[in-house]
């Protein structure tokens, strides 16, 4: 996830996230990026506080911008990774949940 990728909005629905299978979508992630497990689940673990944080509209659904998720999970003071690591993590994310249907953009 991130620039281009949620500019302009994505439509997730975190309930329906919380069923995915975890450990496949980050060997999903982990094929595409070849980052670490442990960077991956860094990754995601701060971004599923920053959604937790955001406000559901009337369909349940997030509007989250790329730019400002890989902001707030750069400034983590436990994250040591690059910008582009980052971004590529949250991409390839945003990937998995389109092919199984749980995300997608908004227009």
């Amino acid at each position: 996830m991130a620039t281009e990728r949620m500019n302009q909005g994505a439509d997730f629905n975190v309930t329906e996230a919380n069923s995915i299978n975890e450990q496949e979508m980050k060997a999903y992630i982990a094929e595409k990026t070849k980052a670490s497990e442990a960077n991956i689940a860094l990754v995601l673990k701060h971004e599923q506080a920053y959604i937790n944080k955001a406000h559901e509209n009337a369909k349940g659904d997030v509007d989250i911008d790329g730019d400002d998720l890989t902001d707030y999970i750069l400034s983590r003071k436990d994250v040591k990774l690059d910008e582009l690591t980052v971004e590529g993590i949250l991409d390839a994310e945003m990937d998995y949940l389109m092919e199984k249907g749980l995300a997608g953009y908004v227009d």
